[in-house]
């Protein structure tokens, strides 16, 4: 279904015109073209409006159509074949299961097209053509497309290039309607002659990677599976050597009602293997007793002949092996067989995720793993006005009653300002919207409470619960009724009075859990509004290194146990631990779908600490370092290698913790339209734009998500602690830094570094610093003010030219973290202090004194900038206010000489005598500064008026 499209076009019926001259062919209304990843299954699906698309720019239709779409799963029986049916009727007729789109609400009839048959005839000509369905017809389609269909489109189909990704081919292929006609070629013997299949085969297994950007790492896979008719035994287990390592294996679970001799383990073991090894290197399997440590027999492999799998192969299916080595004493005979299967493949086989590997046996926190973030609503509140509140009648004279409205949603909780009291009524009014983050399964309850906060103690007047999984879904603007709810007074089951609120759950807004700036997805919530990717990102995760010793090993040694987290959307990665290594080699390779270049990945290396952790006891994980590579810096279907410092900040300054290496590819075609399209389109969904939300609200709804993330993900197997969820996702963004504010400043500073660049030209062509480009200025200035239609075209071929420049200096890897930029090199080691200092602080009151005293400082210095940016736009105001009425009279009475001579000279001579006024060499210039500039700094501001 995720490849699937859906076309569907709307006319005006002619039979409805009533008889007017316009009545004579269908009018075009609009078009829609929707994509299988924005079906939803059935229950799941809601009523959204979706625009219509004109036939070009100059069509004057617009309008909305209004659609609730879905899909459930339909099982065709198949049916039995008929006594002379043509094979080309067979073909169209297929016996399979397939996901049906279900469209209501769309009122206009839908055509279908027939099957035409072409009998065949024995001439020369090519044979005829059999023009079939495939799939299901869409809901609309031009009639005229099924009259002008060439014979040779099945030869001259057009495929994807090869090298892109199966995905990437995918969406290449998407662009063809499902819908649309094939032309098979009828087969002169039947049913006895090999056919062409033309269609789009979709599975929903899991997409296998390539493994193309990391270098593949061979394994001993060892699966154990079970054994049967075992020697008497405790608790058995398997043992498993080769000339390097050895590996134990769990001891043996038995089933209900099956005879201790069947032990069954369901185990998959990575070894490591190397090529190089001498050919008569062995693979030894043993069972053992665990209490008396009793060998039960064993199994011996020569590795040379131990197969290869390399996906997509399918498992190697397990045997069964006799055990050797374990005779009775009285009887001589070998006892039991053990089922297990044995191959060599790499990182990229199915089993090697959940297999127990030699490089950290027995520890699950070690493991890759892919993760999910939670799906995030955005829960919008109205509070309008409550009645029949059981206020305190003791009330002092004019005291007006202080109702507040408190709503509770998990961890969050957010309260209403001072309700407003009608006069002829004792209704209290707030209008006013509370939002909260909800995230799915919607099993919690939202609370309100009604608070009366007049006294010093509040007094809860009443509380209502609203289980989540009741309100209602909306993903646009539409409006939403409210209800009035009974208020519950507790243990009192008497009449508290009632609550008018209106809820809903909002699926047109995007939840941020990330900064804004390094934001990785921006997709909305509803996957009914989601648009098709427009690429695949393709993550290699090579390997670390020059890293530092995180924790002491003992006798003085240092270890790392060193793993890597990338996080792009909703997608979380985790690579396998490598344990006591300072140079990590993980390739492990991962994909990303994008739907939004303007993204960035993340990239994080961390050591385990929780490995060592007990149960009960729970040890963070230390970061090691971050990078972050924006996806529209990297170029289509180019593989970039680099490797990128590892840095953190600490109290002492940027410490760099070693090197990570990466393969990053964005395997997208160039000229696909739509990714194109995407840089003209607004950056988060429409509900962002037309509802929005506050600055500050949203900055508190997203610590309330970041949370939610990190309480997820930390229910998981193995948990991503909450620490490297806060670290990925930057939480701290928002806290105060003296460094970001320096790195921000000079940010702007090197924003308009252009513009003093080009005041500094200018004053070098002024002072004829070099003559024959002054001279050539001149000459320019003439041809623009003859040439006045040439301002605007010089300009752009200007831009045009400068961006074919600076070509040459583009940059050829994706950029990391800069230090520089960050003015983390040259910082004050107390303002690094203050940076990690926790909110409220807690440093003694005598540095704290010292740094207020600093930000005062600073605080001045923005005062005064600010107040001269105000004194110069109070001047320009005084122009004209009369404050200074010499001033005034001077300036309007210039005003009025200037009025006259542009009236009586042509503009064009004005232009050259001004131009060449200003360029006029030294000799003629006085030092001093000019007349017009000493005017406008005598004119009178307001800050005189300040105490």
């Amino acid at each position: 279904m995720e490849y699937e499209e859906l076309e569907i076009e709307v006319f005006n019926d002619k039979r409805m015109c009533n008889g007017s001259g316009n009545s004579r062919k269908n009018h075009f209304l609009g078009r829609l073209k929707l994509y299988g990843s924005q079906f939803a299954t059935r229950g799941e699906e809601g009523l959204i409006y979706f625009p219509l698309e004109k036939k070009s720019v100059f069509s004057w239709i617009k309008g909305e159509i209004g659609l609730r779409i879905y899909y459930y799963d339909e099982l065709v029986e198949e049916q039995p074949k008929t006594e002379g049916l043509p094979p080309e009727k067979e073909v169209a007729t297929p016996a399979e299961t397939r996901k049906s789109p279900v469209v209501e609400e769309v009122r206009f009839p839908v055509e279908t097209i027939a099957m035409m048959h072409v009998p065949h005839e024995r001439s020369l000509s090519p044979p005829p053509v059999v023009t079939i369905e495939e799939s299901p017809p869409t809901v609309a389609m031009h009639t005229e497309h099924r009259h002008h269909a060439t014979e040779d489109v099945h030869s001259t189909a057009v495929h994807p290039p090869s090298h892109f990704p199966p995905d990437v081919r995918r969406m290449q292929n998407a662009r063809v309607g499902c819908g649309e006609r094939v032309r098979v070629l009828k087969r002169p013997n039947g049913d006895f002659s090999p056919r062409i299949i033309r269609g789009r085969f979709s599975s929903d297994s899991e997409k296998i990677p390539t493994y193309d950007l990391v270098e593949p790492i061979h394994f001993l896979f060892v699966r154990i599976v079970k054994a049967r008719a075992l020697s008497p035994s405790e608790s058995p287990y398997v043992r498993i050597q080769t000339s390097n390592c050895l590996v134990k294996s769990k001891h043996a679970i038995f089933r209900p009602g099956e005879p201790t001799a069947n032990p069954e383990w369901h185990q998959v073991f990575a070894l490591d293997h190397n090529k190089a090894d001498p050919g008569s290197a062995t693979l030894e399997i043993s069972v053992w007793d665990g209490p008396s440590d009793k060998f039960l027999g064993g199994v011996l492999f020569d590795l040379s002949e131990v197969p290869m799998r390399d996906p997509p192969d399918s498992p190697l299916a397990p045997q069964w092996y006799r055990l050797d080595g374990c005779a009775d004493q009285n009887t001589g005979k070998v006892y039991g067989d053990i089922q297990l299967a044995v191959w060599i493949g790499t990182q990229a086989d199915d089993a090697f995720p959940e297999s127990w590997s030699t490089e950290a046996p027995f520890v699950s926190h070690t493991r890759s793993k892919v993760y999910q973030s939670p799906k995030l609503w955005y829960l919008r509140v109205s509070v309008i006005e409550a009645q029949d509140l059981q206020i305190c009648s003791n009330l002092p004279p004019l005291t007006a009653p202080d109702i507040r409205v408190k709503a509770q949603l998990s961890f969050q909780s957010v309260r209403t300002r001072r309700g407003s009291m009608n006069n002829h009524s004792s209704s209290f009014f707030w209008y006013e919207d509370l939002v909260f983050i909800a995230g799915e399964p919607l099993d919690d309850q939202l609370i309100l409470l009604v608070v009366d906060s007049t006294a010093k103690d509040a007094i809860l007047l009443g509380h209502v619960a609203v289980p989540l999984s009741s309100i209602e879904q909306r993903f646009d603007e539409r409006h939403v009724p409210a209800k009035w709810l009974p208020l519950d007074g507790g243990n009192n089951s008497s009449y508290r009075g009632r609550i008018h609120i209106r809820l809903c759950l909002e699926g047109g807004y995007h939840v941020l859990d990330e900064a804004a700036h390094v934001c990785s997805d921006f997709r909305p919530t509803a996957k009914q509004l989601w648009k098709p990717a427009v690429g695949i990102l393709e993550l290699g995760i090579l390997g670390a290194r020059g890293l530092l010793p995180m924790k002491s090993k003992g006798a003085g040694k240092g270890s790392t146990d060193a793993y890597c987290v990338a996080k792009y959307g909703k997608k979380w990665v985790r690579t396998r631990t490598i344990t006591d290594s300072f140079d990590p080699r993980w390739n492990e390779q991962y994909t990303w779908q994008v739907y939004d270049p303007c993204t960035v990945l993340t990239i994080g290396v961390f050591d385990n600490w929780r490995m060592f952790a007990d149960v009960a006891e729970e040890k963070p994980d230390y970061r090691i370092g971050k990078v972050r590579i924006r996806v529209s810096t990297l170029e289509s279907n180019k593989v970039y290698t680099n490797s990128y410092p590892l840095l953190v900040l600490s109290r002492t300054g940027p410490k760099k913790m070693g090197e990570i290496e990466v393969a990053i590819r964005f395997a997208c075609p160039s000229l696909l339209p739509e990714t194109c399209a995407i840089y003209g389109q607004p950056l988060l969904p429409r509900m962002h734009y037309l509802r929005p939300l506050g600055v500050a609200q949203q900055e508190a709804l997203r610590l309330a998500a970041t949370k939610m993330v990190a309480a997820w993900l930390a229910r998981s197997e193995p948990p991503l602690g909450s620490e490297v969820v806060r670290y990925m996702l930057d939480s701290d963004s928002h806290n105060w830094s003296m460094r970001k504010s320096k790195a921000n400043w000079f940010r702007i500073v090197a924003v308009l570094a252009w513009a003093f660049g080009l005041a500094k030209w200018i004053d070098d062509i002024r002072r004829w610093r070099n003559a024959v480009t002054t001279i050539l200025v001149h000459v320019l200035y003439l041809v623009l003010v003859w040439f006045p239609d040439l301002i605007v075209p010089t300009g752009f071929l200007y831009v045009f030219l400068i961006g074919v420049w600076y070509y040459r200096f583009r940059p050829k890897i994706p950029a990391g973290m800069d230090t520089r930029l960050s003015q983390a090199e040259m910082v004050d080691p107390d303002e690094l202090d203050e940076e990690f200092d926790t909110i409220p602080s807690s440093k003694p009151p005598e540095i704290i004194r010292v740094r207020y005293d600093r930000l005062r400082t600073l605080a001045a210095r923005v005062q005064t900038v600010l107040g001269d940016f105000a004194t110069q736009g109070e001047r320009v105001q005084a122009l004209v206010s009369w404050r200074d009425p010499r001033a005034t009279k001077l300036f309007i009475g210039v005003c009025l000489i200037v009025t006259v001579v542009l009236y009586t000279v042509p503009p064009k001579m004005v232009a050259v005598a001004l131009g060449f006024y200003f360029l006029r060499h030294p000799m003629f210039r006085d030092p001093m500064p000019p007349a017009s500039l000493n005017f406008f700094r005598r004119l009178p501001s307001l800050s005189d008026r300040l105490m």
